[in-house]
């Protein structure tokens, strides 16, 4: 039986939002990746409210020309910053199914660089 990426991608999330629980104290730091741009929030589930945002459709990333890796790395900056004005020291992170590597990674190293722990 064959199965599609969405498919296996979808089973991956499952299995690791059993697990990733966002927090008030630790909120949840999620990442989604459409071919042309990527998409970070920090997510508190305990309350189902998202407490800041970033992605690379904003003002601040677009009006520079990177290719999509350093693109992700600009997103992760951004959102470390937008976490720390909003009082959010550390994080978990849900890669959200995709793989650790490429530009999920590089996300979260900027995010890192930038102040958040997880």
């Amino acid at each position: 039986m064959a199965i599609n990426k969405n498919f296996r991608r979808e089973r991956i999330k499952k299995r690791i939002r059993k697990i990733v629980k966002g927090t008030s104290e630790a909120p949840r730091l999620t990442v989604f990746r459409s071919n042309k741009q990527i998409y970070a929030q920090i997510i508190d589930d305990k309350n189902g409210k998202t407490l800041v945002s970033a992605s690379s459709i904003l003002k601040d990333v677009v009006s520079t020309t990177v290719n999509k890796t350093e693109m992700a790395k600009l997103v992760g900056k951004l959102i470390a910053e937008r976490a720390k004005e909003a009082g959010v020291n550390s994080v978990v992170f849900d890669r959200n199914g995709y793989l650790y590597h490429g530009r999920v990674k590089s996300l979260a190293d900027a995010a890192r660089e930038g102040g958040l722990k997880f």
